[in-house]
């Protein structure tokens, strides 16, 4: 299994579309030239951006967080440029970008330094072989402050493995619950 270069990454998005909106080189500043957390291709990877839409836990309705059985009560939506997390909180968002993996393709999603320098850990499972959709952020604010998280800019990086050996059985084999999610996409179980 090897890790992925910026020459794949853009054949494959180009080519392929394997991440749409795709950013070929790396974003560092806004259309006005205002500096932003980078979006885009690096050296071996791909950096997402946070859509502008968000849910953020609250506990004004005494739900019980339970992956069985979700209550979305336990949200509050947010939708702007930005969103706050409150002390010792989390919140969901999602990719700008849609992703559709590869059959021989895992791909792995670390935070950005700029966010966990600032006590802000992204959370996002690995996207499994031919799976597609828009990739649900998870957002936890390990600081005793308030956080804040931009939407249309840098929050995590993609890391793509291609294995040796195609999977005998993808995620659109086995109908992954999760499969062609648009939107931040709450617990199903």
């Amino acid at each position: 299994m090897s890790i992925k270069s910026d020459r794949w990454i853009r054949r494959m998005a180009e080519q392929e579309g394997m991440i749409e909106p795709f950013a070929p080189e790396l974003v560092r500043q806004n259309d006005q030239g205002g500096k932003i957390i980078s979006y885009g291709t690096s050296s071996y990877g791909y950096d997402v951006r946070c859509a502008d839409e968000f849910k953020v836990f609250t506990n004004i309705h005494s739900a019980t967080v339970d992956p069985k059985n979700f209550d979305e009560k336990s949200f509050v939506d947010i939708r702007g440029d930005y969103c706050i997390i409150p002390p010792n909180s989390f919140a969901l968002a999602r990719t700008v970008e849609y992703f559709r993996i590869p059959r021989s393709v895992l791909t792995i999603c670390l935070g950005k330094s700029t966010y966990a320098r600032c006590g802000i850990i992204v959370n996002v499972t690995p996207l499994e072989p031919e799976w597609e959709g828009h990739v649900t952020l998870e957002f936890s604010n390990t600081t005793t402050l308030p956080a804040k998280i931009y939407a249309n800019e840098g929050v995590a990086q993609m890391l793509f493995l291609e294995s040796d050996e195609v999977c005998e059985t993808s995620y659109r084999d086995r109908g992954g619950k999760y499969m062609g999610q648009r939107g931040v996409t709450l617990p199903r179980a």
